[in-house]
C-alpha cells in the first residue's frame, strides 16, 4: 500500500491537474495508467479536472474516451466546458486584441523571431505556417485555421498565445505597455500568454469549486510551471512536481515525483488507498 499522504484524504471531491510538464509524460502523452485511476476516482465520487493552456479541443481529443462529464478547463481558465456545454468563459476584446497584434507585428519587423496564435472558442488562427512554428503550436492545436490576418474571423478571442524562439524576456518586456489593460503570463518554455487580467486557472477552479459545493480542503491540484501558480492557491492541497519551476515548487505545499515519473498518479495512489 503507498505511503499515506500527510493530510486527510478521506474527504477530498475535487482533483485538478496541469497538463504539460505535469500530468502528461515526457512525449506529451497521457500515461495509460490513468484510466483505470479515474474510474476509480470516479466511484470514490472525487472529480478529475485537467486545466491547461491548451485549446479545448486538444485536451477534449485526449480525454475523448472518458469525456462524459468531465470538466475541462482550457486556455489558462478562460474557457471552462463541461458535456460541450460552456460554462463559463472570459474574453479579450477584439480592439486591445488588435492593439496587441500591432504590437506583435512592429517586435518582429525589429528583427525578432516569433510566433502568434490567436485562440478563440471555435479554434485557433495563426498567420506563420512554417515547419518551425508548426511544430511549436502542432501539439497545443487541435483546431486550427492558417489565415492572412489573424484577427480575420468572427470567433471571440480567449487568449493570444506568442512563441518566441530566442527567448521570452524581450518579449515580456516589449509587452509591458499592455500590462495595466492585459495579464502577461509567462506559460512555457517559449510561450507567453496574453489574455484578460480577469482570467487565471485558479479563477475557473473557485467558481467551479461553488459550482459543485467543494471547499479548498477538499481540493488537491498538480502544477509545474508559473501560469499554474493562482490554481495551486485555490486547493488546500496544492503538489508542485520535482521538475517544476522553483517558483512553484516553494509556492505548492507538497512536492511529488516528476511528470516522468509519474508524480500525479503517485499521489491519485495515495488518495484511493485511504
Amino acid at each position: 500500500m503507498p505511503n499515506p499522504l500527510p493530510f486527510d484524504t478521506t474527504d477530498i471531491r475535487l482533483l485538478v491537474t496541469d497538463m504539460d510538464g505535469t500530468l502528461l509524460d515526457e512525449e506529451g502523452r497521457i500515461p495509460d495508467g490513468l484510466w483505470p485511476r479515474l474510474e476509480a476516482l470516479t466511484e470514490r465520487g472525487i472529480v478529475f479536472a485537467p486545466a491547461s493552456g491548451r485549446q479545448y479541443g486538444m485536451i477534449a481529443r485526449l480525454f475523448e474516451q472518458v469525456l462524459a462529464g468531465m470538466v475541462v478547463i482550457a486556455e489558462n481558465g478562460a474557457f471552462v466546458v463541461q458535456d460541450g456545454e460552456e460554462l463559463s468563459s472570459i474574453t479579450i476584446e477584439r480592439s486591445g486584441a488588435a492593439r496587441i497584434v500591432d504590437a506583435l507585428r512592429a517586435y518582429e519587423a525589429a528583427g525578432n523571431e516569433v510566433g502568434l496564435v490567436v485562440c478563440g472558442k471555435r479554434g485557433a488562427y495563426v498567420e506563420r505556417t512554417d515547419p518551425m512554428f508548426a511544430r511549436a503550436f502542432s501539439q497545443y492545436y487541435a483546431y486550427l485555421t492558417a489565415v492572412d490576418d489573424a484577427l480575420d474571423h468572427d470567433d471571440e478571442i480567449l487568449k493570444l498565445a506568442v512563441a518566441d524562439f530566442e527567448g521570452q524576456g524581450r518579449l515580456v518586456k516589449a509587452l509591458e505597455p499592455f500590462a495595466a489593460s492585459h495579464q502577461v503570463v509567462v506559460s512555457g518554455q517559449h510561450w507567453v500568454d496574453i489574455m484578460s487580467p480577469a482570467v487565471d486557472k485558479g479563477v475557473a477552479v473557485r467558481a467551479l469549486q461553488q459550482r459543485l459545493g467543494v471547499t479548498p480542503a477538499q481540493t488537491v491540484a498538480f502544477g509545474d510551471y508559473l501560469n499554474d501558480l493562482q490554481m495551486l492557491d485555490a486547493a488546500e492541497h496544492s503538489f508542485a512536481m520535482a521538475n517544476a519551476h522553483p517558483t512553484v515548487q516553494e509556492r505548492a505545499k507538497h512536492i511529488t515525483a516528476s511528470n516522468t515519473d509519474g508524480g500525479v498518479l503517485q499521489v491519485i495512489d495515495r488518495i484511493l488507498a485511504a
